[in-house]
């Protein structure tokens, strides 16, 4: 006897990788910034914002969430560092935003403890639509070269806020400045990549009982 078939109905389409990424252009008085962003890239990066160290922790970055990044940023370096981190954090936060679109089937919360020698970090994200950044992080140095370290806060606070996320970062113990804020950049580029990342058991669903992820 011939074999009944018995047909499935199809799952619905996952969100397209090729879709998800973002394009922001800032421009004010202090500074101009270009960003770009690709959530399903190779951690590929083309930095440059004037700031030597600046560039390598955002390099840091790109390479260890896997995204595509491009910067492109001129500030008034000349009156201090300030504007041209602060207004990176901003544009990168409205790129991510832009690239996560409906946010449909990500995994949402990740976290991560990232060691970097005697420093330990460790980060935590919900893309949760609602910013809110919870930073407890303190450097034994205001300078690392000529680098203000607490221009590391600035920079979280602002991608926070415009990435809409929920961020707690936390260094558990520390003794050098550098090591330090490399493993908050590299904390929260794991984290990040984690929680972008398209969880095929949602089936291209929103993880939320709101049913949205936009407030």
């Amino acid at each position: 006897m011939p074999v009944a078939l018995k047909w499935f109905k199809k799952p619905p389409r996952l969100p397209s990788l090729s879709v998800r990424n973002g394009a922001i252009t800032r421009k004010t008085k202090e500074t101009g910034i270009e960003v770009s962003v690709d959530l399903d890239g190779t951690g590929a990066a083309r930095i440059a914002t004037g700031i030597g160290f600046f560039d390598h922790m955002l390099e840091q970055l790109a390479r260890h969430s896997l995204m595509d990044i491009e910067i492109s940023a001129t500030g008034d370096l000349h009156i201090d560092q300030h504007h041209t981190v602060e207004d990176t954090g901003i544009a990168l936060g409205q790129a991510v935003r832009q690239a996560l679109g409906g946010m449909e089937g990500i995994a949402r919360f990740a976290d991560v403890v990232l060691p970097m020698d005697e420093t330990l970090t460790r980060v935590a994200v919900d893309i949760s639509g609602r910013p809110f950044l919870v930073f407890r992080t303190k450097f034994p140095q205001s300078k690392t070269g000529t680098f203000d370290t607490e221009l590391v806060r600035e920079f979280f606070q602002a991608f926070t806020t415009h990435a809409a996320m929920n961020i707690h970062v936390e260094t558990l113990y520390g003794e050098n400045a550098h090591h330090i804020a490399e493993s908050l950049f590299k904390g929260l580029a794991r984290a990040l990549r984690a929680a972008v990342e398209l969880d095929h058991r949602q089936r291209g669903a929103i993880p939320s009982t709101k049913g949205t992820l936009s407030c």
